[in-house]
C-alpha cells in the first residue's frame, strides 16, 4: 500500500494572542488506501478538530495535509469546495437526510446535482442499495424507516460517488446497540468490498474495535497507536480498553 493521505506537523490554535487554545499540536500520520482508521481520545483531545481539518471544514494553523499529491492547505475556498464535493464522503451522528425525498433520492442527490447521466445514476444507486441491504426501503421516506436504516442511507449517500475518503464522526452515537453493530459491519463491508478508505472518530471502544488501526489523541497529540493485524476483534477490543484505562477510562464526545 502507498501513502494515500499524509498529515504533516499539523497544528490548530483557537483564540486570541492573550488566550490561545492549542487544539491540535504538531500531529503527523498517514492513511493508506483501503485502511479503516479510528481516532479516539477524551473530550478536548482534538479528535473532532482533526477530522474537520481532514474534511476541509476547518483550516490548519500550521502544517500540511496531502491527498496524494494535492496539498489541501494551499487550496482556495472555491477549490476546497470542489475538492470536498469530488473526493470526500461524510457520515455524522445526525443523519442530515431530506424528509421530502425518498431514501433513494437522498442517496443520489449529489449525482443528480452534478447532472450525471441517468444511466450512471441508476447503476450507482442500485449497487450501493444492494451492498448496504436497503433495497427494500428505497421508495420510503426518512420518517418511515428506523434510525439504523437512516444511518445506512447516509452511509450510501456518502459512498455513492466513490470518494477517496469516508469521514465518520461518532456515526453510532444515536443508534441502539443492534443498529450500531449493523452499521459497523456495513463499514467493514465497504472497506473490504469497495476498498473504501475510512477515518472514524469515536469515543466508543466497541465501535473502534472494527477498525484496522487506532490513533489515540490526548492534549492535541497522538500518544499511542494500535494496529489490529491478524488479531480477533475481541482481543483488539481488550487492547483498546487497556489503552483507554490509561486516559481515565470513559471517554466523552468531543465537539
Amino acid at each position: 500500500m502507498s501513502d494515500y493521505i499524509r498529515i504533516c506537523e499539523v497544528e490548530k490554535y483557537y483564540g486570541s494572542a492573550s488566550n490561545v487554545t492549542r487544539a491540535v499540536d504538531r500531529v503527523s500520520f498517514q492513511v493508506d488506501k483501503g485502511e479503516f482508521v479510528g481516532v479516539m481520545g477524551p473530550s478536548g483531545s482534538g479528535k473532532t478538530t482533526l477530522l474537520n481539518m481532514l474534511a476541509t471544514i476547518d483550516r490548519v494553523t500550521a502544517g500540511h495535509i496531502y491527498y496524494e499529491s494535492t496539498d489541501i492547505t494551499e487550496l482556495s475556498e472555491d477549490a476546497l469546495s470542489d475538492f470536498r464535493r469530488d473526493n470526500l464522503g461524510f457520515v455524522f451522528q445526525e443523519y442530515n437526510l431530506l424528509d421530502t425525498l425518498t431514501i433513494e433520492e437522498n442517496i443520489v442527490l449529489a449525482l443528480t446535482l452534478q447532472e450525471k447521466p441517468k444511466q450512471e445514476i441508476v447503476a450507482a444507486s442500485g449497487q450501493i442499495l444492494k451492498l448496504l441491504q436497503i433495497e427494500d426501503i428505497r421508495d420510503k421516506f426518512p420518517y418511515q424507516v428506523s434510525g439504523g436504516q437512516k444511518q445506512r442511507c447516509a452511509c450510501a449517500r456518502a459512498m455513492v460517488n466513490r470518494p477517496r475518503l469516508l469521514l465518520a464522526d461518532e456515526p453510532t452515537g444515536a443508534l441502539d446497540s443492534r443498529s450500531a453493530q449493523i452499521l459497523l459491519e456495513t463499514f467493514t463491508d465497504l472497506n473490504r468490498r469497495m476498498e473504501a478508505t475510512i477515518l472514524m472518530v469515536t469515543h466508543d471502544a466497541f465501535s473502534a474495535s472494527y477498525c484496522s488501526r487506532i490513533l489515540f489523541l490526548q492534549d492535541g497529540k497522538i500518544f499511542h497507536e494500535l494496529v489490529r493485524g491478524e488479531k480477533s476483534r475481541r482481543v483488539f477490543l481488550q487492547e483498546i480498553l487497556d489503552v483507554l484505562s490509561l486516559t481515565g477510562g470513559a471517554l466523552s464526545d468531543d465537539r
